[in-house]
């Protein structure tokens, strides 16, 4: 039977246009000839749309988004338009608290050829993924922080019902994982619950929700050890969840371990929704030259197609998805056609030409 699943699009300010029309262009070839159809439509939000419109992200997309079976969403923000209070403009930011998106979802995966600062000989150990939450903790107060002449504060909060949602998700993760062949099937719970009352709450919940998987093995780590792990034994690690700002820093780390942010994609998921989108910026320097590196976002739609088919039952659907990252794989190993960030030449179109290829 064929199926037919609505994407809201939101292609974002600075190189976000030029990564998401050859995604797309991707995610239309990959799929010809399935028994199921993507149907893309793009909506406005983000800096250049808050200049004009006075919206950043408006009411209108906000419930298209929220209508579509999944949200692909391209960098957003640049940094000389701001809020009247100095602050960015990150409608990717609001439509996560808007839609509930509480685990944030940052694959850390190295293959062969990748230019990795790492010194790994065997790079499939390298193959973990962060959790971070995405809705609270010290992200909380974002926007509504209390500053006076002489102090300034913000309010990191961690709920039961949030976290106890999040673990769930990191173990059937780490489950899912240890079904593939993918890892060992553990979680690691990243604090700092020997300084925090809020973290050590935190570790609590974790080790509760711990007792329904005893077929995952759970641990846990401070963040600042996590941080030196993650670069001199990062294959210790299979699913990582941690707090929303913690998850921030060590996402960017992760980022780097894989060789820059043109490399990482990400999710942000929930109980009803989700949104698929690259870690990286706008990088309003390089827009409009051809030269951004398409690959983040490009294996953003590959975790998207993935999630759809876990979540509907398509088989076909997770095989386009591995299809997608074998492609990305296989221009990375070869290391003929790679965009400057790293150490090539080409542009953005002729990356994306490569993938497609590859498939």
């Amino acid at each position: 039977m064929s199926s037919l699943f609505q994407i809201a699009v939101f292609d974002g300010d600075g190189i976000g246009p030029e990564i998401t029309l050859p995604t797309l262009r991707l995610l239309e070839r990959v799929t010809q000839g399935r028994r199921y159809s993507l149907v893309f439509e793009t909506l406005p939000a983000g800096a250049q749309c808050y200049a004009d419109t006075g919206a950043a992200l408006p009411a209108a997309s906000v419930e298209k988004a929220r209508a579509a079976d999944a949200i692909l969403l391209s960098a957003m923000g640049l940094p000389h338009i701001r809020y009247p209070d100095g602050t960015e403009i990150t409608p990717q930011i609001d439509i996560r608290m808007l839609l509930d998106l509480y685990a944030g979802v940052r694959p850390v995966r190295v293959v062969r050829g990748q230019p990795s600062p790492l010194k790994i000989a065997d790079t499939t150990a390298l193959d973990f993924v962060l959790i971070r939450e995405s809705t609270e903790g010290l992200f909380h107060t974002l926007g509504k922080g209390e500053v006076t002449q002489d102090y300034a504060r913000e309010t990191l909060q961690i709920t039961r019902p949030v976290s106890e949602k999040l673990f769930n998700f990191a173990f059937r993760l780490a489950n899912q994982r240890k079904t593939a062949g993918i890892g060992p099937g553990k979680v690691t719970c990243v604090d700092k619950a020997n300084v925090f009352r809020a973290f050590a709450f935190f570790r609590k919940i974790f080790d509760e929700v711990a007792q329904d998987y005893p077929n995952i093995e759970a641990d846990h780590t401070y963040v600042d050890a996590t941080a030196l792990w993650m670069v001199e034994q990062p294959q210790r690690f299979d699913v990582m969840v941690t707090e929303n700002m913690f998850g921030d820093i060590l996402s960017d780390l992760g980022a780097g371990l894989m060789g820059g942010l043109g490399l990482a994609p990400s999710a942000d998921i929930g109980d009803n929704h989700a949104v698929f989108q690259p870690c990286h910026g706008t990088a309003p320097d390089i827009a409009g030259q051809g030269l951004a590196n398409p690959m983040a976002m490009i294996l953003s739609g590959a975790m998207m197609l993935d999630w759809l088919g876990q979540e509907h039952g398509r088989p076909e659907m997770i095989e386009d998805a591995a299809r997608m990252q074998a492609a990305v794989d296989a221009v990375i190993a070869e290391g003929n056609v790679l965009t400057r960030d790293l150490g090539g030449t080409a542009g953005t179109l002729e990356v994306a030409a490569a993938i497609e290829a590859a498939l």
